[in-house]
């Protein structure tokens, strides 16, 4: 039974999302620059299209554009695995989503913990890519085991923080008093550590084996290693970051330029290089590290099942032309590949809609409210869209893409490919070892449309 002095999950995690942000911006000063300059970029999109301020005050996304961010972090052992899953449940954050990044040589697999209904997402749409370390890929089997004894050696929950999920769990919710001490305690878990825990030697051979391992098992904890804000346009962002001081990778990861945009795009600048202290060094030494960095995204239309074959195909045929990986060196015929091969992708509301590519929520127009009980009962959502009394307005992905993440990794931690992780996927494993299913995103867009398309009929009195 829920107390009514419980502070909502929704309202921990809004909370959880300003402090993180705060302590974000606080260790990485260049993060604070990227929020200004997304804020400026969003401002200066809304000011010169006014249809899409309508359309986002509509489909009440306005409200959310400045609170939007996601975050990554990625753990050593099933265990941190199993209790950041129930870290993140106090917040309503659940695991969406499989993402196999090992066919790309990032020895990992990782979902993505995140609100799941609609109203949930308006209060904070935070979400946090959570990848686990796959340490039997690990090739130096010595290597391999001392990077499994240093991880069961550190703790990187507090335990206050431990007993306020257990408190969580067993009460069914929490005090505003304990949802801040929550917050307070759950985000050290995320901090940056200066000093490691391993020696240079150490750091070293974990390091040669691939950055992102030296990365998760050097350290006390699984530092934020970015936060992402959301952009109305990505392809002003990435023009404009030179201005700012900002170097950005050289491609942008994700569908082409579109009028209406669909899935994912992303964008970043390099990882810092900061100092660290390890374990055989005194005062007197420093040795660095590389992993955190800055990163932008812009969100378009979640996409059916028929949508993500379509996308999936002509991202694979892009690449397959391309003949090898998009880098500085060929991004502009990359980025004129995409285009020509996404032209087979329709790009008008109307086209989705008929062929089944894009969710949509709809909205009745004022011209449809006006006949409000007069329709027949035969009348069809496509009937009402072509008159012109019902609008359609594409569900926001709250996802991510395997290729994009892999690209957005391999830009901040070097290419490092192995061909040998390939064929090493198990979602089940992964799935045992966080303690719960992950839940399947094609579902819940299906379920935020099928609620949408309710809603309409009902405001406009069409039986179903």
């Amino acid at each position: 039974m829920t107390s009514p002095n419980f502070v909502s999950p929704s309202q921990i995690r809004a909370q959880f999302s300003a402090a993180m942000s705060a302590m974000y911006k606080d260790e990485v000063p260049l993060y604070g620059t990227l929020m200004e300059l997304v804020a400026d970029i969003n401002q200066n999109t809304l000011q010169a299209d006014q249809d899409l301020r309508k359309n986002l005050q509509q489909a009440k996304e306005l409200e959310r554009l400045d609170e939007e961010r996601h975050g990554a972090i990625r753990v050593g052992t099933p265990e941190e695995l199993h209790t950041i899953g129930r870290l993140f449940a106090v917040m309503g954050m659940h695991p969406v989503g499989y993402y196999d990044l090992t066919p790309a040589g990032v020895p990992v697999h990782s979902t993505a913990f995140r609100a799941l209904h609609e109203d949930e997402l308006r209060v904070s749409p935070f979400r946090v890519f959570t990848s686990l370390l796959r340490l039997e890929l690990i090739e130096d089997a010595a290597l391999r085991e001392e990077a499994r004894a240093i991880l069961a050696n550190r703790q990187i929950f507090s335990p206050d923080a431990l007993q306020l999920i257990a408190q969580c769990e067993q009460d069914g919710g929490l005090c505003a008093e304990d949802a801040t001490r929550f917050v307070n305690e759950a985000i050290k878990t995320f901090r940056w550590h200066g000093e490691s825990t391993v020696s240079s030697a150490q750091y070293k051979d974990l390091h040669d084996q691939h950055r992102l391992i030296a990365d998760v098992v050097a350290f006390k904890g699984p530092h934020i290693n970015h936060l992402t804000p959301r952009t109305l346009d990505i392809d002003s962002v990435q023009a404009s970051m030179p201005k700012y001081g900002i170097t950005p990778k050289a491609v942008i990861e994700g569908p082409p330029t579109r009028q209406h945009p669909i899935l994912l795009r992303q964008t970043s600048f390099k990882a810092l290089n900061e100092p660290v202290r390890f374990a055989d060094q005194d005062a007197n030494e420093q040795g660095s590290h590389t992993a955190r960095f800055g990163e932008i995204e812009q969100r378009g239309a979640a996409v059916t099942h028929q949508g993500r074959a379509l996308y999936d195909r002509l991202l694979n045929a892009a690449r397959a032309e391309l003949g090898e990986a998009p880098a500085e060196h060929n991004a502009e015929t990359y980025s004129a590949l995409m285009q020509k091969h996404f032209e087979q992708f329709p790009d008008t509301l109307e086209q989705m809609f008929n062929n089944d590519l894009v969710y949509f929520n709809y909205l009745p127009t004022p011209k449809g409210l006006a006949k409000a009980g007069s329709y027949d009962a035969n009348t069809s959502i496509a009937q009402l869209i072509q008159a012109g009394d019902v609008r359609l307005s594409p569900i926001v992905y709250e996802d991510f893409l395997p290729v994009s993440a892999a690209g957005i990794f391999q830009s901040n931690l070097g290419d490092g490919a192995n061909s040998s992780y390939a064929q090493l996927s198990n979602q089940e494993i992964f799935e045992s070892q966080l303690g719960q299913s992950v839940i399947d995103e094609q579902q819940l867009y299906a379920q935020t449309a099928e609620r949408s398309l309710e809603q309409c009929l009902h405001a406009l009195g069409v039986q179903r």
